[in-house]
């Protein structure tokens, strides 16, 4: 009777799981996809730990309570522009606990007898030698993830002499590890210390090997870095589902791991680029944080202020509005949808051009603007926006850079060519409110600034966009 309930409830929990990640397809649905998604786990934890008697009732309760607690503390305090170092670390510690759990699986035959030694066998080993591998891996890349996102670890790639041979040889290593695992245990009784003392060194090997991988990718390729090893925190998750036969965490697992493997190509497509050359790439770094407007030589600058952009705004009939991610960092989506507002009250057009990459991660945008209000029709994507830029009289760029660079649709020598872009160089008038001329996370220095239809807002993203509404609400009222 209870294995039955158990099943029950890991089949609605599979379900839940399902229909959650299928809502969180339109922005419109995506808060209650993620609420049906937290349902599953929720009922997938209780069967687990309630009908099983993992713990005691005081553990399981402290365990809910602090794991709330945190959980409602970093929903609150974490701002938009951390969102991908918070999940960097989500993926870390989901991995960490399915190695953790998985080595737990060893460590309980040490001194069982040979009935229960019986059932430790070759496909045991190297399933559970997996799920420490990968958990491992994802735990320490992504803690690097996360410094690197942060800034307390440099974005520029790290590197060192011997760096690549000695990756492969924790790679070799490691698989090795996995088959000395499997060889003792085929035998009866398995030998199960060796095999203890084989985990042990897998794990180590696999925090090195986390670190190694990660540390070599520069800062402009953390996004798609953790968005891969969301992949591998499910691979991990699924592997340990089959070292305890769970049917949620090998549901679950692996729906985490196909989700995070296809947002890693969508990225690696929307920025032109394999997976392999992210890896290898060592791509991109930190932009020094310059506040300068250095022009250089033989190129110049047409510099604009708030109030002349509120006027040509004011009179114009179609604007589109690029967010990058100088508008999340400014804060400044409260202000752009105000600005909006009072423009559409004049019976000006407004759209929001949305790359898959613009912020940090593919929805970054989306979420930041929905957080201000903004019509979720107003959103349009790459490829349907592209058409319109033609017919478009102000296309005001707030914080973008690399997604709006026409070196990747022109010069053939550049390293983001063929990255696919919002044109907004082809709209009538763009305006670009950036703190400098400094290249984006690239490194590309973009040819837009110096352009004769553009016109550069050398200001923060939230301070110019207030001195926008306030110039068009005086034009209002005049």
């Amino acid at each position: 009777m209870k294995t039955a309930i158990i099943d029950l409830a890991y089949l609605l929990s599979a379900v839940l799981f399902v229909f959650g990640l299928k809502r969180m397809q339109s922005p419109v649905t995506a808060r209650r996809g993620n609420q049906l998604a937290s349902a599953g786990m929720l009922v997938a934890v209780v069967a687990t730990l309630f009908l099983y008697e993992v713990l005691s009732w005081p553990m399981i309760i402290a365990g809910v309570a602090v794991g709330s607690i945190i959980g409602m503390v970093l929903a609150r305090k974490v701002e938009m522009t951390a969102m991908p170092e918070l999940v960097a670390i989500f993926n870390g510690f989901g991995g960490l606990a399915s190695a953790l759990v998985a080595s737990a699986e060893i460590a309980q035959y040490t001194g069982g007898s040979a009935i229960e030694l019986s059932v430790f066998d070759a496909v045991s080993a190297i399933t559970i030698g997996l799920s420490v591998l990968i958990g491992t891996v994802t735990f320490s890349g992504s803690i690097v993830a996360n410094g690197k996102l942060s800034g307390w670890i440099s974005g520029n790639p790290l590197s060192f002499p011997g760096l690549r041979p000695l990756t492969a040889l924790l790679v070799l290593g490691s698989f090795g590890a996995i088959v000395f695992m499997a060889l003792e245990a085929g035998g009866f009784p398995a030998e199960i210390e060796p095999v203890l003392y084989a985990v042990l060194a897998l794990g180590a090997g696999a925090l090195l090997l986390g670190v190694f991988l990660v540390i070599p990718i520069g800062g402009a390729d953390m996004p798609v870095v953790v968005a891969l090893l969301n992949s591998y925190s499910g691979l991990a998750a699924a592997a340990t589902g089959f070292v305890l036969d769970n049917t949620a965490l090998i549901v679950s697992g692996t729906l985490v791991g196909a989700a995070g493997l296809i947002l890693t190509v969508i990225m690696c497509d929307a920025m032109n680029r394999s997976l392999a050359n992210v890896m290898l790439g060592g791509f991109g770094g930190d932009d020094g944080g310059s506040s300068g407007v250095d022009v250089p030589e033989g190129k110049t600058v047409n510099e604009t202020s708030p109030d002349d952009t509120a006027i040509l705004m004011s009179y114009a009939e179609k604007v589109v509005i690029v967010p990058g991610y100088g508008l999340a960092v400014a804060q400044a989506q409260h202000e752009v949808r105000e600005m909006a507002q009072l423009l559409e009250e004049q019976g000006i057009e407004v759209k929001y051009a949305i790359h898959p990459v613009a912020g940090r991660m593919p929805g970054h945008m989306n979420v930041l603007l929905a957080e201000a209000n903004v019509p979720y029709e107003r959103l349009y994507e790459m490829d349907d926006i592209n058409p319109e830029f033609s017919t478009t009289d102000v296309a005001l760029v707030i914080g973008a850079n690399d997604v709006v660079n026409p070196a990747a649709r022109d010069d053939e020598g550049s390293s983001i060519y063929g990255m696919p872009i919002l044109n907004v160089d082809e709209a009538e008038t763009v305006v670009v409110i950036k703190r400098s001329l400094s290249p984006g996370y690239s490194g590309v220095p973009n040819n837009l600034f110096y352009n004769d239809n553009t016109k550069m807002l050398f200001s923060d993203a939230k301070e110019a966009v207030a001195g926008i509404v306030d110039e068009v609400k005086a034009l209002k009222e005049a």
